[in-house]
């Protein structure tokens, strides 16, 4: 079998998907092809998912700015997906296309291959800064995985408590301002920014000040270009530890490359590869 995989979005002529899935098909020994299905905003959505089915791919990634609008295109949908309101892996099979989210799940591997210890205490204090859809695949996340103490922190009120209403009636998520964050940073186990601020080329942009971080803490930025944000960098200079957002990246794929073809290849020595192409070495 050979497979026809894909991604589509816009713009994502530079994604590093068709690198890291191409790894993959030469890892697991399997034929196939992983294309860029790049969509402009401006062209008939509706249209290009016709010419998508009539190209009989085996499967595809959904990024930015269709994860929300690709839902109503799909025949079922994964539990986990229609929970947190986004698709990001489609696999189609026997004529159907079943919509996944492997972004949360990307995230919280990640997380623990880096920082197993942080999940030795269910109890302790996460940040989420920013209230956008990688945040509510995130926080979702952490809550399957039994974490109690989940802020966030946003500017619109209302995103926030969308997100932490998917705790129920057992929630204890506090929602609070940016300032309110920046002045209570040294109370946090783990800070995870999860919007675009600071990524190229407003690369010395941050959501907050730091000055208040205390060193033994985790910090997390999903942003992955540049790999080292000064979100990260002025983490680090704390004296924190430091999660870096290329890391999510390669683990969601593992996982969508496992639906698509029931095969999970291992990534350990990918990141510092990844690495490497991010930073044009």
């Amino acid at each position: 079998m050979k497979y026809k995989l894909g991604l589509i979005g816009y713009p994502i002529k530079q994604s590093m998907s068709p690198w890291i899935h191409k790894q993959f098909l030469k890892r697991a020994k399997l034929e196939g092809d992983y294309s860029i299905q790049e969509i402009n905003p401006d062209e008939s959505f509706a249209e290009e998912i016709v010419r998508l089915r009539n190209s009989r791919f085996d499967g595809f990634n959904v990024t930015v700015p269709y994860k929300k609008r690709i839902m109503q295109y799909l025949d079922q949908l994964d539990e986990d997906a229609q929970t947190i309101g986004a698709v990001n892996t489609v696999v189609c099979r026997n004529g159907k296309w079943m919509g996944y989210n492997t972004d949360w799940i990307g995230f919280i591997t990640s997380l623990k291959h880096h920082y197993p210890s942080i999940f030795q205490n269910r109890r302790s204090k996460i940040l989420l800064i920013g209230a956008g859809g990688a945040a509510r695949g995130i926080y979702y996340g952490l809550l399957k995985e039994k974490f109690t103490r989940i802020d966030i922190a946003n500017r619109t009120h209302s995103n926030a408590e969308a997100i932490a209403e998917l705790a129920g009636a057992n929630g204890r998520t506090s929602i609070m301002t940016l300032k309110d964050a920046e002045n209570n940073l040294e109370s946090y186990d783990l800070i995870i920014q999860t919007t675009n601020i600071g990524m190229k080329p407003n690369v010395y942009d941050m959501t907050i000040s730091l000055s208040q971080l205390h060193g033994s803490s985790i910090v997390s930025d999903i942003v992955y270009q540049p790999i080292n944000t000064e979100f990260l960098y002025q983490a680090s200079q704390k004296g924190a530890s430091i999660h870096y957002g290329h890391t999510m990246l390669l683990y969601q794929a593992q996982y969508a490359f496992e639906l698509w073809t029931s095969k999970k290849v291992p990534v350990d020595d990918m990141e510092e590869q990844l690495r490497h192409k991010l930073e044009g070495e």
